[in-house]
């Protein structure tokens, strides 16, 4: 049995980042760049009008007033997207759109409210506004070569918005783990079916399915297996073959049914570690193929295969990746933590902020089996090995379930 850092630490060891691949830019959401992206032109790319109104040069109206209006001559209409056909010489004008390319000749664009308004020949301007009012200069927002965003960011939909006001079609990024899961157990039944004599539903399947698609990542198969060596190592070798990341539920403890550590190691897994002091979750299994496909098989307790997912496997799922993982942060217990004296507890709990601090209270069902404990919990708290109960008011490390909001 090795302690949690350590399996953290040859768990870290075992990865290394998937390959690359270009995908158009409407399925890049959540994904990691993999090239930094630098500004292809500048932006603005042109000058041009920030609002509805008139081009003009600002020493025509600089009298201008509600009393006194400053006529001018309308030469031109400039659409967005269209361009000006003739320079605003003095006493003219240009009507332009927002986002249209400023004329030569203007400096300055008064607002449409501020004159008798478009579709004349002439117009009254009737405010003065200062020099350069109105304008949006070209490169005034990004110069050419400005580095955008970097490599290893993940793209969210500020990123794709600048990446998309820059022309790109698609881009570079990380390629996404493929997650197969394995369910086993005799007393498994799927939602919907009928429950006969000790049975039981599946909820790991569903839970840890949702788990991934929290971060992004859409299982490419779900199996149920029975306790049987025969279809355990069949659905075990499907598997394996449809994903580069493995994950069993079930099965792995030391009971006379728990098979799948064997079947595992007839496929040509090879075991980096089984069994971890932790509660829950001690009979955790990690392990790899040839290839490098990692191996997860976690317990069947829903609560224990949900901690060993948010502390392990979702890690790995970021480091293949080569997205880094910021979850975790410090928060002050709001009632005592009932530590273990020789395995390092987790706890479901409920973080909000309070009086100007993260404030964590636990949930009340702390058995593996609870299912309901998962209810309103955004966080896991956890603390080492310890022979005294944490006392209230102390600090305790947490991990952000991702698809969990902050209370407040």
């Amino acid at each position: 049995m090795i302690t949690v850092q350590e399996a953290i630490r040859l768990i870290t060891e075992s990865l290394a980042a998937l390959g690359t691949e270009e995908l158009p830019l409407a399925q890049v959401q959540g994904k990691v760049l993999a090239r930094d992206f630098a500004a292809p032109f500048a932006l603005p790319r042109f000058t041009n009008a920030a609002m509805d109104g008139f081009a003009l040069r600002r020493d025509d109206i600089r009298e201008a007033s509600d009393d006194a209006p400053v006529r001018l001559k309308v030469t031109q209409r400039i659409a967005a997207g269209g361009m000006a056909t003739l320079a605003v010489a003095s006493g003219c004008c240009a009507e332009i759109m927002t986002g249209a390319p400023l004329p030569e000749g203007a400096d300055t664009v008064v607002p449409f409210e501020q004159s008798s308004g478009f579709g004349s020949e002439d117009v009254e301007i009737f405010k003065a506004p200062k020099h350069g009012a109105n304008i949006r200069y070209g490169g005034e927002e990004i110069s050419v070569g400005e580095m955008l965003i970097r490599q290893g960011s993940i793209l969210t939909p500020a990123e794709i918005a600048v990446l998309a006001s820059f022309g790109c079609a698609s881009v570079m990024v990380q390629q996404v783990p493929r997650v197969s899961m394995v369910t086993v157990g005799d007393e498994v039944r799927m939602p919907g079916e009928e429950l006969t004599g000790a049975q039981i539903y599946n909820c790991n399947s569903f839970m840890l399915d949702a788990a991934c698609r929290s971060v992004g990542i859409v299982p490419v198969g779900l199996h149920h297996v029975p306790d049987n060596r025969a279809l355990l190592r069949q659905a075990l070798a499907f598997a394996l073959a449809e994903s580069d990341v493995l994950v069993t539920v079930g099965g792995i403890s030391s009971g006379e049914y728990d098979y799948v550590q064997d079947e595992l190691s007839a496929l040509g897994v090879i075991k980096t570690f089984w069994s971890v002091a932790q509660k829950p979750g001690k009979p955790l299994y990690y392990g790899h193929t040839i290839e490098g496909k990692a191996v997860f098989s976690l317990p069947g307790n829903p609560v224990s295969a949900l901690v060993c997912f948010v502390k392990y496997c979702l890690p790995a799922l970021y480091a293949l990746q080569a997205k880094t993982c910021h979850n975790t942060f410090r928060a002050i217990l709001a009632e005592p933590f009932p530590t273990d004296k020789k395995r390092h507890r987790f706890l479901l709990g409920q973080v909000r902020s309070e009086g100007g601090q993260l404030l964590c209270r636990l949930s009340p069902k702390v058995e593996s089996h609870n299912i309901t404990s998962v209810l309103d919990a955004n966080c896991l708290a956890e603390y080492a090995p310890s022979g005294d109960i944490l006392p209230s008011g102390s600090e305790v490390l947490c991990t952000w379930l991702p698809w969990a909001n902050m209370i407040s």
